[in-house]
Order: C-alpha cells, then sequence, then structure tokens
C-alpha cells in the first residue's frame, strides 16, 4: 500500500524534501491534516523516508482474529486504565528499539482552534524528539523536517513547528487551525 501511494504521489508531479531523521525514536507530526486524502500521502512520506510508523490506537484493535496484524502499526492505548495516555505511550516507545509515532496534532481535518498537546507531553516525558512532516498541496511538496528537542518552554518549542510549518497549505485551507497549544495561554 504504501508503495503504492508513493508512486501514485510521484505520478501526480509530487516531490520529496528533507531526510530520513537519525533518531531512532521520536514523534512525527502530520499537519496539516484537512483531507482524508493525507493519510494516503503520509504512507508514502513513511515509505519515502523508511520510517519505522505506528500510531496510536484503542486497545481493541490489536486484540484477535487481526490483532497480529494491526499490532504492527498500532501503540495500543487503555482508555479505562488508570495510567493516563502519555504514561501509556511513554511506556510502549521505552520498549521498541526504532518506532515513529505518527500524531495528527489537530486530531481532525476540521478547522480548530488549537492542537491537542498529547504529541508534545509524549515526546518530552519520553525525552525523544518530535519530527514535523508536512503535505504541501499548493506546491506538491512532502517535507520531512528536522528533530526537534523540546526543552519544555512550550512557546519557544511551538515557535519552531509555527517557522516550520508556515505557507504550507493543507488540500482544504479553509479547514486548517493555527499552530498553537492552549497550554500557551494558559495562566
Amino acid at each position: 500500500m504504501k508503495t503504492l501511494c508513493l508512486w501514485f504521489m510521484k505520478a501526480r508531479g509530487w516531490s520529496f524534501v528533507g531526510e530520513r531523521p537519525v533518531a531512532r525514536k521520536y514523534v512525527a507530526l502530520g499537519a496539516p491534516h484537512t483531507s482524508n486524502w493525507d493519510f494516503l500521502l503520509f504512507l508514502a512520506v513513511i515509505k519515502k523516508f523508511r520510517m519505522p510508523a505506528m500510531a496510536i490506537g484503542k486497545h481493541t484493535l490489536v486484540k484477535p482474529p487481526f490483532g497480529w496484524f494491526m499490532g504492527r502499526y498500532i501503540l495500543p492505548v487503555q482508555r479505562d486504565s488508570g495510567q493516563g495516555m502519555v504514561e501509556q505511550m511513554v511506556a510502549a516507545i521505552e520498549k521498541k528499539d526504532d518506532i515513529t509515532l505518527v500524531v495528527a496534532p489537530k486530531g481532525t481535518r476540521k478547522a480548530t482552534e488549537y492542537w491537542r498537546s498529547g504529541f508534545y507531553h509524549i515526546a518530552f516525558a519520553a525525552g525523544i524528539p518530535v519530527v514535523p512532516t508536512s503535505v504541501d498541496y499548493a506546491n506538491k511538496v512532502a517535507t520531512v523536517g528536522p528533530e526537534i528537542y523540546l526543552t519544555g518552554d512550550i512557546s519557544a518549542d511551538m515557535d519552531k513547528f509555527r517557522e516550520f510549518y508556515d505557507g504550507v497549505e493543507g488540500k482544504f485551507p479553509n479547514q486548517g487551525s493555527p499552530v498553537r497549544l492552549r497550554e500557551e495561554f494558559d495562566d
């Protein structure tokens, strides 16, 4: 599937910019996320840059009969656990030798006022970098950005993501969202 997506993007005139991250474990941001097509485009990016990608998913996705297959692509989270989602993801990441945890920071294709902050808290708690990736429909360019190690200064860290995503346009620009976390404005 990933190979087919990569071939399709190349045939449609898309280009790829960046390099595979050096870190063996990192969170990859998939933004802007404004269309169902983004999933297929990010599959091509994953293939092109040989990223060992997994996503967060409900724990029931890795149960029989297809759990063996889904477990290759899903890091399970148990919502009714006494442990929070961030803690569960950090524990799962620690068990892996190589992992790209792919996260769509908006959490939806619709416009939102803020990004969800889970990616930030997972990466910071795990001590791993965040790698911004983008699919810019206006220019037909898919980009893998630099590894960004978080400092705990949320506004300063988010400034790096704002700089990376500045001018990047999703398939449906009116469904885009500002690159910011609610925590930047909480006092």
